[in-house]
């Protein structure tokens, strides 16, 4: 998949929404949050920064894990997904470096903030891949639902 044209690339603090495949590349501490209404086939991917936003204003919404679930499920929503047909699914949080001003353990954090966003927003978790100590690929399939993990390391998944 790699370098098509036809994969909305989702980049550091972006989100995509849609009915076409789409990518996040190299997530080290971040963590790819995937959104599916599986009926619809519409989702949306969202490349989660940090955990939280103490609601700073003027922040992209998907830098924050606590700001990006209930924007990504809205749009998706917008798109012509269910709010209650909404499944999520989500990889990432390694623990590759320590960051100067954000604290230690980031990766899990972020997947820690990640897990608890969706649970106050409601919606059911199908799958996760987190922690390590290695990067990561993601490749969402709104249509089927399917997230592909390519590691660094060249192991592959799918939830």
């Amino acid at each position: 998949m790699r370098g098509r044209p036809d994969v909305t690339r989702v980049r550091m603090a972006e989100y995509a929404v849609g009915t076409g495949a789409m990518r996040s590349n190299g997530l080290g501490s971040c963590v790819a949050v995937a959104l599916v209404d599986p009926e619809a086939g519409v989702g949306g991917l969202a490349h989660v920064m940090l955990p939280d936003s103490d609601r700073r204003s003027g922040e992209p919404p998907a830098k924050f894990a606590d700001t990006a679930i209930p924007h990504l499920g809205r749009e998706v929503v917008a798109a012509g997904g269910s709010r209650r047909r909404l499944r999520a699914k989500f990889a990432g949080g390694s623990d590759l470096f320590e960051f100067s001003g954000v604290g230690e353990r980031i990766g899990e954090r972020n997947a820690e903030a990640v897990r608890r966003a969706l649970t106050e927003a409601g919606i059911p978790i199908d799958g996760t891949d987190t922690g390590g100590d290695y990067g990561r690929t993601v490749t969402l399939d709104p249509r089927t639902g399917t997230l592909r993990i390519e590691t660094a390391d060249g192991d592959e998944q799918t939830l």
